[in-house]
């Protein structure tokens, strides 16, 4: 992670990259997935429902996932995750082996941009 500062972008490189919010509207458990992962569902307004698979079994319980909002980026192509195909990549902060889930201070409208 000290190397960050060596992999600079241009304000071009993050203008490409659309981060959205997004409420979870289902979770589900993932026995496919090579490390324990949910399979989530989520709305992001008038851009669509998207789904992803995230690394968050250690923090989240299923049923406190749902209706909570995050931040997401929408513009990556879909990936093939196991019997899974995920849409979008759900944002987090890492800590050792553990995911803390990025989410706005307040409750804001689905598929506003993040910038």
């Amino acid at each position: 992670m000290g190397d960050s500062l060596n992999k600079m972008i241009t304000f071009d490189d993050f203008t490409k990259v659309d981060l959205r919010i997004g409420t979870i509207i289902e979770v589900n458990d993932f026995p496919n997935a090579r490390k324990p992962a949910y399979q989530l569902t989520i709305d992001f307004g008038d851009l669509g429902v998207k789904k992803s698979s995230a690394q968050i079994t250690t923090q989240y319980q299923k049923e406190d996932l749902v209706n909570r909002q995050i931040v997401a980026v929408i513009n990556f192509p879909k990936k093939q995750i196991a019997n899974f195909m995920s849409e979008c990549l759900v944002m987090g902060a890492v800590r050792e082996d553990d995911v803390f889930l990025l989410h706005p201070e307040t409750k804001v409208k689905n598929g506003s941009q993040v910038s």
